[in-house]
């Protein structure tokens, strides 16, 4: 009995081993499935060097050796077909990002490009701001905000604190800060990384997108990015005119403050950890190639049975 049950026991062992082998296989075959999916996506965008007009004649963007532009429409299918936002108007101007990673890159950071015409924001409170008072009250609200993204179906948020403390430059008029917030149980930080560029109508908006790891990195391109984004003359902050042009109802401490959730720049990072996703993604990501590629031929049954393919059917 003793033999037989020690023959049991090494039996029960090897199909272990063979079970998590095998699992493991599958598991590596999948993932590699979902990197050549990506790879193939990756491809199928087109970037942009040197200098980018930006619409309605607002300003350039000059971009910089080491960094890459990626224009509105593809970055719109970007937040929308693949990041999974909802789509709206103003949702972006382009992305900025460095030029030896994709937007579907597991580490990295992406500067998505805004324009807010919201007015002539004066910065005379720009010396007087407490920002640990200020820090305050932004963790405040946001836990408001959480409640209600909570009963809306979603994981609840919160802010850490300070990623890089606000910094304004008053001779150049950019103002720049930093958030770390946690999404629900999330072991990995998200980094909210935010850049406004004062204007005479208005500010540009830089959002970085990234996870807390590559803090480093994001802090060691801002030199860079600062110089990016660019108004154009009549547009720039020194062209105000107070007897034509409306002040915005917002100052430098009330931008740092402004609502995190309602801010188009503040977009889920799913994508950053799509190891963790299910493995079906790969089809949704066969779908989207097809859609960049032009291929309108499909009707919508077509689509939805090739999404429930592996990505080596496809």
């Amino acid at each position: 009995m003793e033999k037989l049950n020690k023959h049991i026991f090494q039996m029960k062992k090897l199909i272990g081993v063979f079970v998590f082998t095998l699992f493991s296989a599958i598991s590596f075959a999948q993932e590699e499935d979902i990197q050549i999916s990506i790879d193939s996506l990756e491809r199928t965008f087109t970037y942009q060097y040197g200098k980018v007009s930006l619409k309605d004649g607002i300003g350039e963007i000059a971009v910089p050796k080491g960094f890459k532009y990626l224009d509105i429409e593809q970055a719109e299918h970007v937040l929308v077909d693949l990041w999974g936002n909802p789509a709206g108007e103003g949702l972006t101007l382009g992305f900025i990002m460095p030029e030896n990673q994709g937007v579907l890159s597991e580490n990295g950071y992406v500067f998505n490009i805004e324009y807010e015409e919201i007015g002539y924001v004066e910065d005379d409170d720009a010396d007087d701001i407490d920002y640990k008072e200020l820090l305050a009250g932004i963790i405040k609200d946001t836990e408001t905000e959480s409640n209600e993204r909570v009963q809306m179906g979603y994981e609840p948020v919160r802010i850490v604190g300070w990623a890089a403390e606000p910094y304004y430059d008053k001779n150049r008029k950019i103002l720049h800060w930093a958030k770390e917030i946690q999404f629900g149980e999330s072991e990995v930080n998200t980094l909210n990384y935010n850049i406004r560029i004062l204007g005479r109508k208005g500010v540009l908006v830089l959002n970085a997108i990234s996870s807390m790891p590559e803090l480093s990195a994001v802090k060691k391109d801002i030199p860079h990015v600062l110089n990016i984004v660019q108004f154009n003359e009549g547009y720039r902050y020194e062209d105000f005119n107070p007897s034509v042009d409306e002040v915005a109802a917002w100052t430098i401490g009330g931008l740092v403050a402004g609502k995190l959730l309602a801010k188009a720049g503040f977009f889920a990072l799913i994508i950053k950890f799509w190891k963790f996703i299910a493995l079906g993604v790969v089809g949704l990501f066969s779908v989207i190639i097809k859609k960049f590629k032009g291929r309108k031929d499909h009707e919508p049954e077509d689509d939805e049975a090739d999404m429930l393919k592996p990505a080596s059917e496809l």
